[in-house]
């Protein structure tokens, strides 16, 4: 059977009348969203009009909660505590659950963004509360993820997980991702994304920074939109997919074969 894979953006991620990213020409693109809830970018209009575009044209959404820090785009630690951490997500994850249940539809995922989404991997406190935040709003929400401590956590609150690829960002041999303060830490050339990516789906092996082979089975594909070429570049991977082999699908459906193949 061919792999099976969904394609996902962060999207969303203006405030007001300033804009980030190409989401008109990503939504052509991708299969599923990750949409900011208003804590690191996004406002009610913003929300709405993203999630009625997703609906008109397939898309399966997702919550992409943060720390509430709007100015620094969810990158910054902001020493909340487990409980903070779990009502804001509960806040967010509601939030979009509004606009998605106006526009007839619901939300599929939940995947933290930036600095939240750093530490849930590696610290067990912040992971349990975002895994009990999900399961008990929605207990047939996708959580997205690398493996960690918030996939753990997750699992054991009887929630799926979906392992994410980051396609431009270089791995430790542990699995987690070079911080971004280290040389080398983000990809750039096109064609060693390409590369990489099609190895991480197709051959379920990654290189890391080191030079060693590591397994990884990925059900989802980061695409980032917010910097120069990054369309274009998103565009040339789902195209390389699709010449090998490899089926394009919403999470929902990538999560059901994957049951259905189990």
């Amino acid at each position: 059977m061919n792999p099976v894979i969904d394609l996902v953006a962060d999207l969303g991620e203006g405030f007001g009348a300033y804009t980030m990213g190409d989401d008109s020409d990503l939504l052509e693109i991708v299969t599923s969203a990750n949409i900011a809830c208003g804590f690191h970018a996004g406002d009610p209009d913003i929300m709405a009009a993203t999630v009625a575009e997703c609906v008109r044209r397939g898309v399966g959404i997702g919550a992409h909660p943060s720390f509430p820090d709007l100015r620094g785009f969810g990158r910054r630690d902001m020493g909340l505590s487990a409980s903070e951490v779990q009502n804001d997500v509960v806040y967010q994850l509601g939030a979009l659950n509004g606009f998605a249940a106006f526009h007839g539809t619901k939300v599929s995922h939940l995947a933290p963004h930036g600095r939240l989404g750093n530490l849930v991997a590696v610290r067990a406190d912040y992971a349990q509360a975002v895994a009990d935040a999900g399961a008990r709003v929605d207990s047939e929400l996708i959580v997205v993820a690398q493996e960690g401590e918030l996939a753990t956590a997750s699992r054991a609150a009887g929630l799926d997980v979906a392992i994410v690829g980051i396609v431009d960002r270089a791995y430790q041999e542990d699995g987690t991702l070079v911080p971004r303060s280290q040389p080398g830490a983000v990809l750039h050339d096109p064609s060693e994304i390409v590369e990489r990516t099609l190895r991480m789906v197709v051959e379920g092996k990654i290189r890391c920074a080191n030079g060693k082979e590591l397994a990884i089975d990925v059900d989802t594909l980061l695409l980032h939109g917010d910097n120069p070429g990054a369309v274009e570049l998103a565009r040339r991977i789902r195209s390389e997919l699709v010449a090998a082999g490899v089926h394009i699908a919403p999470l929902a459906e990538v999560m059901h074969a994957k049951k259905k193949a189990a």
